[in-house]
């Protein structure tokens, strides 16, 4: 499909005059399109269940999260994958962005990068991406080559293929095994897919990795018991979750986060169970780390 038919390459007519108006005038009309991001997003929670599903299931038989993608796209999933290690504990090597023209992409554009069907495979090739993997491609307009080789090459070995656009019509919807298009509509700026775009894809990838940390037990109630407690704000977020969880003071919840070796889920086992740490421990694994699970299990 041709860029000048894309919905995002298209003219918002609501921001015709945008040059025109005052600051409060310009940015009220920004937000009013905003609005309708949560909207298109919302149209596409289906496709978003169906793969985070699927995203589970190789999750927990060690498959790996890749995001691939270019440019602003590109960036939002290797900002998704690299918070997932202080949130959820998520190892690097199991959850990682590729961006088209590697890590210097990440800081400054690499001209033409973006259009090479060939360095995806490339990358891919390096990372040694096999069936067990999900290969998650990011592009607006759905036409990336990048992109789209991405979720070629991983439909030719196997790996589950998603893809997260803003163009419903885009090859990419089409190629990849789950496609979600949120689609948002033309920019207030005319082809700035930083914008609605950008945002839609955040919000997408919120809910893919979100839900995949979910249900795979990384969330108990809805507290982040995976929190790696490596420095001083993160040692008392994880006292507080303790706390909530099972309704200790906090020096008792910071005695148990020391008995656990500062492992937040089992010390909530041990607390709600009075079973050892390496019970714990060993409970959690067999339950894929679900708390609630090995709780009702001795319950």
């Amino acid at each position: 499909m041709e860029i000048t038919k894309l919905t995002t390459e298209s003219r918002n007519t609501h921001s015709q005059n945008i040059d025109q108006l005052s600051t409060l005038e310009m940015i009220k009309v920004i937000n009013e399109e905003d609005k309708k991001v949560a909207e298109a997003v919302e149209r596409v929670l289906p496709d978003i269940a169906l793969a985070i599903d699927a995203m589970t299931e190789r999750f927990l038989a060690d498959g790996r999260l890749i995001y691939c993608g270019a440019g602003t796209s590109g960036r939002l999933g290797a900002l998704d994958a690299i918070e997932l290690t202080p949130t959820y504990s998520v190892s690097p090597q199991k959850a990682f962005g590729i961006l088209a023209g590697g890590k210097e992409a990440m800081f400054s554009a690499i001209e033409g990068a973006e259009d090479s069907k060939e360095l995806a495979v490339e990358d891919l090739k390096k990372m040694d991406l096999s069936e067990k993997d999900v290969v998650i491609a990011l592009a607006a307009s759905g036409r990336t080559p990048y992109a789209i080789s991405a979720i070629e090459y991983g439909n030719e070995v196997g790996a589950l293929t998603i893809s997260v656009t803003c163009n419903d019509k885009g090859a990419m919807n089409q190629l990849a095994q789950v496609g979600i298009a949120a689609v948002v509509g033309p920019e207030v700026i005319t082809g700035s897919t930083r914008m609605k775009s950008g945002s839609a894809q955040k919000m997408v990838l919120n809910m893919l990795s979100t839900g995949v940390m979910i249900k795979s037990g990384k969330v108990y109630q809805n507290l982040m018991v995976n929190v790696q407690p490596t420095n001083l704000k993160l040692i008392q977020r994880s006292i507080s979750i303790i706390q909530e969880a099972t309704g200790v003071d906090a020096a008792k919840a910071e005695d148990y986060l020391t008995r656990a070796d500062n492992h937040v889920a089992a010390a909530i086992v041990m607390l709600e169970t009075g079973k050892s740490f390496s019970e714990s421990i060993q409970a959690l694994d067999e339950k894929d780390g679900r708390i609630s699970a090995v709780i009702k299990a001795w319950a």
